[in-house]
């Protein structure tokens, strides 16, 4: 869409490709790194895009710091002439001086910051609008059809990355208004002027908090209900506080049992654990056989599931039962 017909892998699947895989003609992949188990630090790319830093996977790194040490050796594996463009505010002022003094370019993007300037970030027509700044061009106007700051923000390094691999700039502004958006990412299963039902991925606090966020943007004055699903007892040991921190952001929080995937479970570790610290009045704890009977006489208005276990086998049972 920008003037260059790259090859892409990504991890989720695309609505415009119906895939997560298509093949170009060019020189260009674009690759969704995966930092679980350091996988990304068998690539050294020409350009890397980091737009977070937060900690996960603590089984594998054991530490926060970890983490980011991790993140800057793959920054370090960029190649001699590349680029990387990271998100203002993160921690990598160091990794940068050292690039850029081995004659490799970086730059920044953000909103109301950074060399790649997202501004003037709002809702519109039940699309996110917004500008967008570097030293060479000032756009008004841009249209997103995928909400929330988080999608605005992702935008922005997309935009920066295309323009950095000698992409066109007037196409830009068409390919961002025709992105359809990742399915299990803020995908509306049902989206009436009565009734929003979404699903989304979201299993990280951070996750978690953006795509409440971008719910509480986009429907500012309706009651949000979310059903969350947690994935790992470690992940949920590690991140207690942090999850009921960001699902206070709902309404109404209906909590599943926590999804094992590769683990066993923990002694004292499980969903009752967010519960406690919600410390919110209309906090339910339920099963997945029983979830449809607790959605059934409540008052939807916005309705969400959340979590990367098998949450997603429940959105056909529930869109069958909120279109009765």
């Amino acid at each position: 869409a920008c003037g260059i017909d790259a090859t892409a892998f990504v991890g989720g699947i695309s609505l415009n490709l119906g895939g997560n895989f298509v093949e170009g003609s060019s020189d260009w992949v674009v690759v969704e790194a995966d930092e679980y188990d350091r996988s990304f630090l068998h690539l050294e790319p020409e350009i890397a895009v980091l737009n977070s830093l937060d900690p996960d996977h603590l089984d594998i790194y054991g530490s926060p710091e970890s983490v980011v040490e991790s993140y800057k050796t793959f920054v370090r594996q960029i190649r001699k002439g590349g680029k990387l463009i990271y998100r203002h505010g993160l921690p990598l002022e160091d990794v940068a001086v050292e690039l850029r003094a081995s004659g490799r370019q970086v730059f920044t993007f953000g909103i109301d910051a950074g060399d790649f300037e997202a501004f003037n970030v709002r809702v519109e027509n039940e699309q996110m609008a917004f500008g967008l700044r570097s030293g060479i061009f000032n756009w008004n106007d841009l249209r997103l059809n995928y909400p929330g700051r988080h999608n605005v923000l992702n935008a922005t390094a997309a935009i920066a990355a295309a323009l950095s691999a000698g992409g066109f700039s007037p196409e830009l502004r068409g390919a961002l208004a025709s992105f359809k958006g990742v399915k299990r990412r803020f995908e509306y299963i049902i989206r009436r002027p009565d009734l929003v039902y979404i699903d989304d991925y979201a299993h990280h606090p951070a996750e978690l908090e953006a795509v409440i966020a971008a719910a509480r943007m986009m429907f500012p004055t309706r009651k949000l209900t979310g059903v969350f699903q947690p994935h790992l007892y470690t992940r949920t040991r590690d991140f207690a506080e942090a999850f009921a921190a960001a699902l206070k952001g709902l309404d109404t929080c209906i909590l599943l049992d926590i999804y094992p995937a590769r683990e066993q479970p923990i002694e004292g570790v499980d969903s009752a654990m967010i519960a406690k610290l919600i410390d919110h009045p209309d906090t339910i704890l339920t099963t997945k056989s029983d979830l449809l009977n607790v959605l059934k006489n409540r008052r939807i208005e916005v309705l969400m599931t959340l979590g990367a276990g098998d949450i997603d086998t429940l959105i056909e049972p529930i869109k069958n039962q909120l279109t009765r």
